[in-house]
């Protein structure tokens, strides 16, 4: 219980600070919607090709959505960074609160914004009248969403611990963010990539969040990727957030 109750200030901590300075995340909306508006309409014509059976943008958003979720998840790290020059961090080796409960909580505020900031955008493409939602499908796509999330700042703030510099973080951030988007087929199906690639791809845990986030939009329940993601993803999360956890740890002993 007592583990239950940090999680609880912490995360509500978090939440504070987000709404005081909202423009990260307004911030990390925006991208995304620069995407929908000037790079979907080039897509249109692709409806009905293969990898757009569903349609172009039913295709193109679940993939935008996992891009939110990847690229917002991955940089809360640099947050904590700034808590560690200011000393927020080493004041709290002198408070009784729950080691754990230091990361889960900071974690799920940025999984509660990235759910925020996708139903966002999902109503925004919806106003667009060029997107058929199925929101059953998009309930649990959420789903997948937060574990990505969740997932990803599990990590950033692990990173940010172990490297304590933003100088640091930033290349490694994006030198493993890059080629994960890449060849994960958020921008286009990774079925008109070459075979060599889509086996590349089949590597990639973010290849079947994107399929499965796909398939749940469209409302294809019965798709093996609907399982296999959470599956995939539910195991690198724990094992993710049980290493972070050891790292916040042993930086407030």
């Amino acid at each position: 219980m007592k583990v239950l109750r940090d999680t609880w200030l912490v995360y509500s901590r978090a939440m504070k600070l987000n709404l005081k300075q909202p423009v990260w995340l307004i911030v990390m909306l925006v991208q995304p919607i620069y995407f929908l508006f000037l790079f979907a309409p080039l897509l249109e014509p692709m409806d009905g090709m293969p990898g757009f059976e569903n349609g172009a943008m039913e295709t193109f958003v679940p993939g935008l959505i996992i891009m939110m979720a990847l690229f917002g998840s991955a940089f809360v790290g640099f947050g904590l960074i700034a808590e560690l020059r200011q000393g927020v961090i080493e004041r709290m080796r002198v408070t009784p609160v729950s080691r754990v409960a230091l990361m889960l909580g900071r974690t799920l505020s940025t999984v509660t914004t990235t759910v925020f900031q996708s139903l966002a955008l999902v109503l925004l493409a919806a106003l667009t009248g060029k997107l058929d939602v199925y929101w059953p499908g998009v309930a649990l796509m959420l789903l997948i969403v937060m574990l990505t999330a969740f997932m990803l700042a599990a990590v950033s703030l692990g990173l940010a611990i172990v490297l304590k510099s933003e100088d640091a973080m930033a290349p490694v951030i994006n030198t493993l963010v890059q080629p994960i988007m890449l060849i994960s087929g958020i921008m286009l199906p990774m079925v008109m990539a070459p075979a060599w690639l889509q086996n590349v791809a089949d590597f990639n845990p973010f290849y079947y969040a994107v399929q499965a986030s796909r398939e749940l939009f469209a409302g294809n329940l019965e798709s093996s990727y609907v399982w296999q993601a959470p599956v995939i993803l539910g195991a690198l999360t724990i094992l993710l957030v049980w290493w972070a956890t050891r790292k916040f740890a042993r930086a407030v002993a």
